[in-house]
């Protein structure tokens, strides 16, 4: 070990000793000079810095608050739910008329997303007195019970009445899981019989059917119920004095004395229903008006979209913040095709709702607002090729509505390969290689994921050498997932088609399991015959 000798010991004083007058030195340096104002302002600052700690507090201890206040409300409502195991499921299911039960999955992530939102409605159905038991399986920790009830995916909600299941086919939120069961468990309408009743009634409900009756009786109000039981998203109400009814329903009219409209939400918030009363047309008069003028498409709602009677849809895909701005004009567009033209906005950001619908048109790699449409009566598809300004949208609309917009068939840019013994088909190609070609056409179709689609490929390959040369033979090759054509209509990849000068709309589908030698047997025959025509033409 070192030891320090005189010299060394005067040397690290003195180093020490520099050290600390510098240390003191910069101290000194930083140290404000101060006088009486200063001493002020000083505490001024002080002052402020305090009121802004206590905010700050305030505001933590108020988060806090909130924090624990939700908690225990979701901890409140946990435990209305019952937790069933292979022990008791049967026991319940048996020993109650009505049971809703919510099969998941602790991995799963639409699982949780349920969760909370069936412990609400656990607790507002025994708040207003509802005889429905409801409880939860976890399918992973008990399969045994999860098959006894038919669980196999995840979340599933099911409802036992008596022993008899019925799957769940209501919205997600608390409230659409209450007004589903209250329907189901005997309870289709709701009566109200005062001002302050249909006021603090609106505050809790997004949308309702009011039914404006002088008698609760009566083959119209005998209607009114059917419709209301038969319905399993909307909440119906009752009522029969007129001043509860313009609560709900501002534009009754004094006259009025069987009266049914819808309220919603949003700026076309009052429908009045115009037709006799009949349940079905009732039903069909709220397929037909029930969704918001512009609809914004969840994986939550995307089956009731989807499931629309309304069979012409315009779909628009943009990121949040253009739509925010479009959202406006989109509204009032819509306001001209109600019931006619669904509206439907999706965030193309979203990949998993998004790129389905956008592959359909090759634009899944977009990432400005796209405008689409569906006619679903007749299965074809729209683009909006122009800037979607809303005249353009508009315009865009009013021919999907009268049938005069032309069909979107996606197509890949058109190839430059003249030079190549195998020429690349697109759909814009399509036509003039193929259709109208005055030679004959061997056509592979094709896909990137198609697994025998290699093999194929290099049998034409070889089939292309062999008959090189020849002026009335084209080989020739088309991707079906990127090109599309109203006369190809392909669903078995890889495909082989054989168009012959002479028939082009009548291909000739040649087996892909067959050899090179019988392929090339086929094509010298049909080039024989073709030249035995011409000759007997001639």
């Amino acid at each position: 070990m070192f030891t320090p000798t005189p010299t060394s010991r005067f040397i690290y004083f003195t180093l020490t000793l520099l050290l600390l007058l510098s240390f003191f030195t910069s101290i000194m340096a930083s140290e404000p000079v101060t006088n009486e104002n200063d001493d002020a302002d000083l505490d001024g600052i002080e002052e402020l810095i305090a009121l802004d700690e206590a905010e700050e507090q305030q505001k933590q201890d108020e988060g806090s608050h909130v924090r624990s206040s939700e908690a225990e409300v979701l901890s409140k409502a946990q435990r209305v739910v019952l937790e069933l195991s292979n022990d008791n499921t049967k026991r319940v299911i048996d020993g109650n008329e009505f049971v809703l039960v919510l099969g998941y999955a602790p991995w799963c992530a639409r699982s949780a997303e349920l969760m909370p939102q069936f412990a609400e409605a656990a607790m507002s159905l025994k708040e207003l007195g509802s005889t429905l038991l409801m409880g939860k399986l976890d399918a992973e920790r008990y399969p045994k019970a999860a098959s006894l009830l038919g669980i196999k995916g995840f979340p599933t909600l099911l409802l036992f009445v008596n022993g008899s299941s019925e799957v769940y086919s209501g919205g997600f939120s608390s409230q659409d899981i209450v007004i589903w069961t209250r329907k189901k468990t005997g309870v289709p309408v709701i009566r109200i019989s005062s001002v302050a009743e249909a006021e603090e009634f609106l505050k809790k409900h997004h949308m309702l059917v009011i039914g404006l009756f002088e008698k609760f009786e009566g083959h119209e109000y005998e209607e009114f119920l059917k419709a209301a039981t038969s319905d399993n998203e909307i909440q119906f109400v009752e009522v029969s004095n007129s001043e509860s009814a313009k609560a709900l329903f501002p534009d009754i009219k004094s006259n009025d004395k069987n009266f049914l409209g819808l309220v919603k939400s949003e700026p076309e918030k009052y429908t009045t229903y115009e037709g006799t009363f009949r349940t079905d047309k009732i039903l069909e008069f709220l397929d037909y008006n029930k969704f918001p003028l512009v609809n914004v498409l969840t994986e939550h709602n995307s089956l009731r979209v989807y499931s629309s009677p309304i069979k012409l849809q315009v779909f628009i895909f943009a990121n949040v913040d253009d739509f925010k701005n479009l959202l406006k004009p989109l509204q009032d567009i819509a306001r001209k095709f109600i019931s006619k033209i669904m509206f439907i906005y999706v965030d193309i950001s979203e990949d998993n709702l998004a790129k389905p619908f956008l592959t359909l048109f090759g634009l899944e790699e977009s990432e400005d607002t796209v405008v689409t449409a569906f006619d679903n009566k007749i299965n074809s598809k729209y683009l909006l090729e122009s800037d979607p300004t809303p005249s353009k949208i508009e315009e865009f609309c009013m021919g999907l509505l009268h049938g005069t917009l032309s069909p979107y068939f996606k197509s890949q840019p058109i190839p430059d390969d003249k030079e190549e013994s195998i020429q690349i088909i697109v759909g814009k190609t399509f036509d003039d290689l193929v259709l109208s070609s005055p030679k004959h056409v061997v056509l592979e179709v094709r896909t990137p994921w198609c697994i025998n689609c290699e093999t194929t490929s290099k049998q034409i390959e070889k089939l292309a050498k062999h008959f090189k040369g020849l002026d009335n033979l084209i080989f020739a090759r088309i991707d079906a997932s990127a090109n599309e054509h109203p006369k190809l209509q392909v669903d078995d990849y890889p495909t082989l088609l054989f168009y012959s000068a002479s028939d082009k709309s009548n291909p000739i589908k040649l087996s892909t399991k067959s050899s090179s030698k019988d392929l090339a047997t086929f094509i010298n025959k049909k080039l024989k015959a073709q030249d035995k025509e011409t000759k007997d033409e001639l």
